[in-house]
């Protein structure tokens, strides 16, 4: 096959896929999961019935890596800094703590079990920031491999889901006003969704704590992310690994300029309608989707088995452990 035919016939097939996993999303039972998890769910599937599609590895390498990253800078215009700044100093604190203590939780675990290190980081990651896309952002700066980021990424959005159904269960009989609700949610949820799901029945101001709640947590991606590449550069220093550069990741340039864009230029000096902005959110989510297609297809459910379970352990008994503490904190 041509490369060219091959390299769109590749990133076709991943949104293929995408729009499989759109549909599924719409099924009883698989509504609550989202797009993203259901098209992972295919993808891996598709991997264990047919195999790696080799003829078309280069488009699906192409949307595993190039669109990912392209989704990540896009993902910056829903971070308004400026609400963060204003009215979120104290939740970025206590976000911070969060942060701090799933990674460092979910890595103390891993050890204990035993568990793969590289997949119980980014589960660390994901958990204590923003979900997939954060394990997205830290997996290339510290060297994982496609698969255990695909790994990762289906792990933390099952959980995250289930978790936010657990939330709207507990709502009623929790004691806790919508603002505390809100809190609580946005302070200790995987990913925004998530957050989205369990804070809307808090009611529109819980639910806005609870976006801005998680939105700091975003914030605090960025400075993570630069945090990683120090400690790479040390823990490497003097190794022909750590001679090899690290690659920057330019993409987090883009998360940031999109970010000042959407919070102080789209709407004000330059006028954006609400529909635009909505079509680049739905743009991110099909360009994600694709993206974690291309990663979900280099799974092996053989390594899941023998690789995931552990970090998955670890992953879960930090999250409970966050729910719990960040109930008594809000």
């Amino acid at each position: 096959m041509p490369k060219g035919t091959a390299w769109i016939g590749g990133v076709a097939f991943t949104f293929f896929i995408a729009l499989l996993g759109f549909f599924l999303a719409k099924v009883p039972g698989f509504n609550h999961i989202g797009q993203l998890a259901c098209a992972i769910i295919i993808a891996v599937a598709y991997r264990q019935v047919f195999g790696y599609p080799e003829a078309l590895r280069s488009g699906i390498a192409f949307s595993s890596k190039r669109l990912l990253r392209t989704a990540i800078i896009l993902y910056g215009l829903k971070l308004n800094i400026d609400t963060v700044l204003s009215d979120g100093l104290g939740l970025l604190a206590r976000d911070v703590g969060v942060i701090a203590f799933a990674i460092f939780m979910t890595v103390w675990l891993a050890k204990v079990f035993k568990a793969d290190k590289n997949i119980s980081l980014l589960l660390g990651v994901g958990t204590g920031v923003c979900g997939a896309a954060a394990i997205a952002a830290v997996a290339p700066i510290v060297k994982v491999k496609d698969e255990d980021t695909a790994i990762g990424v289906g792990i933390i959005a099952l959980m995250g889901t289930i978790f936010a159904i657990g939330y709207t269960i507990l709502r009623p009989i929790l004691p806790l006003d919508s603002i505390e609700y809100g809190m609580w949610a946005g302070i200790s949820l995987h990913e925004v969704a998530h957050v989205a799901l369990a804070g809307a029945p808090a009611g529109e101001d819980g639910l806005a704590i609870a976006l801005l709640a998680k939105l700091g947590r975003v914030f605090l991606l960025v400075p993570l992310c630069f945090i990683f590449i120090f400690i790479m550069k040390r823990k490497n220093k003097g190794t022909e690994e750590g001679n090899a550069k690290i690659e920057f990741p330019w993409f987090l340039v883009g998360f940031i300029l999109l970010s000042i864009l959407g919070s102080y230029v789209f709407g004000h000096s330059i006028p954006v309608s609400d529909g635009v902005m909505e079509g680049l959110f739905t743009l991110t989510t099909w360009l994600l989707t694709a993206a974690m297609v291309g990663l979900g297809l280099n799974v092996s459910l053989k390594d899941l088995r023998e690789r995931a379970m552990r970090p998955l352990a670890a992953m879960t008994i930090t999250s409970v452990l966050l729910s719990v503490i960040a109930y008594f904190i809000v």
